[in-house]
């Protein structure tokens, strides 16, 4: 393994994006969680899947698409997708939680009729669909890079605000939080989705942004711990999961999510012997009030 590290370029871009990955995606995970928006992910995978089998087909049928990375097509499409649903959350103010099949339903359509335009499935396609440890090439992993420092700087400046909006959204509003915030944020969540797809793959993306975090809920005291636990749980599913894909010849995203699950149940067996000692975890507090930062 080492030796294919140090030989191959493919497998030290897809090994440095597994990395950023494990890290961005349970970090905007725990807000999503928080928020009680955890499908936004899943909404938006199958956004980002419509943008990806158009940039295809196009590829496909003119070469003027053909130097455009399709990844790019994702992220339009994933971006136009979160904000819609904020938009459809505006609209259906009772309601909001609509707007999130709603988006799914549209994502899933556009994916049928590119794919279908293409003829159907291909490798590429499959690597997008699952991940792929030999998919990741330097322009990927360069697009990576951005988004990871775009996230980083977006979570240091905002913290606070994200972490009130998070908690509480109509006291948010109380106090005047600009909207732009709120905006900003959803379009964070659909940028780490587009970048995890290369190494987890689009349709188990929202298990790296949500696992993590509902393991670390059943361990952490406060939310910045969850945070940070959440954070290592997805880099030692990651790593591993890319490890274990690269001996065994199989796409990493289903060995990442099995070691996710893994973690989840260990986490859940050990805050049962936890709460029988006396002790808690932030998970089985009753009030979001009592959870400190």
């Amino acid at each position: 393994m080492i030796d294919a590290f140090l030989n191959f370029d493919f497998i030290r871009y897809s090994f440095i994006s597994g990395v950023l990955v494990g890290f961005i995606a349970p970090l905007i995970g725990a807000f999503i969680v928080v928020r009680r928006l955890s499908l936004i992910a899943d909404a938006l995978s199958h956004v980002t899947l419509g943008g990806i089998s158009m940039g295809l087909f196009l590829m496909s049928v003119s070469p003027l698409f053909a130097s455009i990375n399709p990844i790019w097509f994702g992220i339009i499409f994933s971006i136009a997708g979160a904000l819609l649903i904020e938009q459809l959350r505006t609209e259906y103010k009772h309601y909001q939680e609509i707007a999130i099949p709603i988006i799914m339903s549209g994502g899933i359509g556009v994916s049928v009729i590119f794919i279908s335009l293409a003829n159907g499935f291909n490798q590429d396609l499959f690597g997008y669909l699952f991940g792929s440890i030999s998919a990741v090439n330097l322009s990927d992993l360069f697009t990576i890079i951005v988004i990871t420092v775009i996230v980083l700087i977006f979570v240091m400046l905002l913290y606070k605000s994200l972490f009130v909006l998070s908690f509480d959204e109509e006291y948010s509003k109380v106090i005047g939080m600009p909207k732009w915030i709120q905006l900003l944020f959803i379009v964070i969540v659909a940028l780490v989705i587009s970048a995890s797809m290369r190494v987890v793959g689009i349709l188990l993306v929202s298990s790296l942004m949500t696992l993590p975090v509902a393991t670390s809920m059943r361990l952490a005291k406060g939310f910045k711990q969850l945070i940070a636990l959440s954070i290592l749980f997805g880099e030692i599913s990651v790593v591993a999961g890319l490890i274990l894909s690269f001996y065994l010849n199989i796409s990493p995203g289903g060995i990442i999510v099995g070691l996710l699950i893994v973690e989840l149940l260990a986490s859940i067996a050990y805050s049962k012997v936890l709460i029988k000692k006396g002790g808690y975890h932030l998970e089985s507090r009753r009030s979001h009030s009592n959870i400190e930062e």
